[in-house]
């Protein structure tokens, strides 16, 4: 009689990773007080016993996040206990944070992409993309990348993963494997994310953080940076970027199909049985394109502006269940495991600022290049960005480097402009850890790739977006006429 040893395998590796985050957080929380960080105007950081422990949580996420030891959900309600329990933040604090307006977007982003699955909208428009791409898998890839990031140019990027995603899934399903992962599933999931960080940087309505980043540094420097001044130096960049993930994903995850046999002639037969749009597709786009358009003109009329647009999207969310578009099952069906991976993001990126321990670590890494060339300076301060925002709010990611890197850049000749446009570029592209942006993990949520492997994919395309960042800041920058250094 076999035995079954199945149950009995014990996880070595995920017993391992978890001791590692809480050996790393007892280590840092405990150690003696470390030295305090002094910026170039002299003034001094003094890490706290609060703030050490805010780097301990982090590091405890971080480990848990990427080796996904516990549903990545719990690892973030486990950033919310932490806080309290070592009394790095009072509760109200801790816990006030998953429940961010940030968070709440991206709820009703996915109330949207729900809606369109639901109705059937989803279907409609991936038959009509396959129509026109063609059964190429590399052309789907292309097709499907270059529409997420277009619509990034109008809509938050958030949103447009959350009414792109079904697409895929649907697309997917034409692929005949089923649910069960393979590359091009994972290139086309993950190559969403990827693209959908990268048109938002194009304009002022993919995300929060221009508008923001550009305030801030308008208060510190004194200068005004356009909307057209901002797409203009950025629309090069970031369509370049689209590009070249395009042809990343297709060395990395090269389909196993070139072609799916038969596609045409499928998404011909599907469009038929599909039958003439319905009223619950049109009221559906009417309730989600009005979002759309009051969300874009936010940033142009003055009245709209005091309005969150948190509150105009869950509009939306409220007028799918008024009309009956969604309901209760619906709402019990959310994948509630993406929305706490995002709330304790936010809990962990406060704990860091709040604390001064995102101050503390952005001083000491930008303090070691002050006396560095000025082209290894402003890279510094990308790969700081870049690293931050892959696990706090990139628009506090640039905000706690911004006021130190300008305080230096004058003594190494380096112009205001370029260190904030060269923060704009990889604060939008945190292609490491899925809590660096809500795209990420939508795309995870297809089941397709684990955390851990996006964290290794997500690292040899950060070193290609530091190279194209750097091409851009000797090359194509100076080209366009922006200044790079003062002389």
């Amino acid at each position: 009689m076999s035995k079954d040893t199945s149950r009995n395998k014990f996880d070595w590796k995920r017993i391992f990773f978890i001791l590692l985050g809480i050996v790393l957080f007892t280590v840092v929380y405990y150690l003696p007080p470390l030295p305090d960080a002094v910026d170039p105007a002299g003034k001094h950081f003094v890490l706290t016993q609060e703030a050490k422990g805010a780097i301990a949580v982090f590091l405890l996420a971080g480990i848990w996040w990427v080796f996904e030891v516990v549903p990545i959900g719990i690892t973030s309600l486990t950033i919310g206990v932490l806080q309290v329990i070592f009394l790095i933040r009072p509760a109200k604090s801790a816990f006030n944070d998953f429940m961010d307006p940030s968070v709440l977007f991206i709820f009703a982003s996915i109330m949207i992409g729900l809606v369109f699955t639901k109705t059937g909208l989803t279907k409609r428009l991936a038959y009509q993309m396959l129509s026109v791409v063609g059964d190429k898998t590399s052309r789907i890839y292309l097709g499907c990348f270059m529409i997420t990031a277009f619509l990034t140019h109008f809509m938050a990027h958030t949103a447009v993963a959350a009414t792109i995603y079904p697409l895929l899934l649907a697309i997917y399903n034409l692929y005949g494997e089923g649910e069960k992962p393979t590359k091009f599933g994972k290139g086309l999931f993950m190559g969403m994310a990827y693209t959908a960080g990268a048109g938002s940087i194009i304009t002022l309505l993919g995300s929060a953080r221009a508008a923001v980043a550009l305030s801030f540094f308008h208060d510190m420097a004194d200068k005004t940076i356009s909307f057209f001044e901002l797409s203009y130096y950025l629309f090069p960049v970031g369509w370049l970027m689209v590009f070249v993930i395009w042809g990343f994903i297709m060395i990395v995850f090269k389909p196993e199909k070139k072609v799916i046999p038969g596609l045409k002639e499928r998404t011909k037969q599907l469009k038929i049985q599909l039958g003439p749009i319905s009223k619950r597709e049109i009221l559906s786009l009417i309730i989600v394109l009005g979002c759309i358009v009051t969300l874009s003109m936010v940033s142009f009329i003055p009245f709209l502006q005091p309005i969150n647009k948190t509150a105009i999207i869950l509009v939306s969310t409220i007028l799918f269940f008024v009309f009956k578009i969604l309901d209760l099952n619906d709402l019990e069906a959310l994948p509630w495991n993406i929305i706490l991976l995002f709330a304790g993001a936010m809990s962990i990126g406060f704990c860091l600022w709040e604390t001064g321990a995102a101050q503390w670590m952005a001083i000491n890494w930008l303090i070691i290049f002050k006396n560095a060339h000025w082209f290894i300076f402003i890279m510094a301060i990308a790969v700081f960005v870049l690293l931050m925002t892959n696990f706090i709010m990139n628009v506090a990611a640039i905000a706690i480097s911004l006021p130190v890197a300008l305080v230096i850049a004058p003594y190494l000749n380096v112009s205001s402009e370029v260190i904030l446009f060269c923060s704009l570029v990889v604060a939008g592209m945190p292609f490491l850890l899925l809590v660096g942006a809500a795209p990420n993990a939508i795309a995870y949520d297809s089941k397709q790739f684990t955390s851990g492997e996006f964290f290794k994919c997500g690292v040899p395309a950060s070193i290609i977006l530091l190279i194209v960042l750097g091409l851009t800041v000797l090359v194509l920058w100076p080209l366009m006429g922006m200044p790079i250094t003062l002389n």
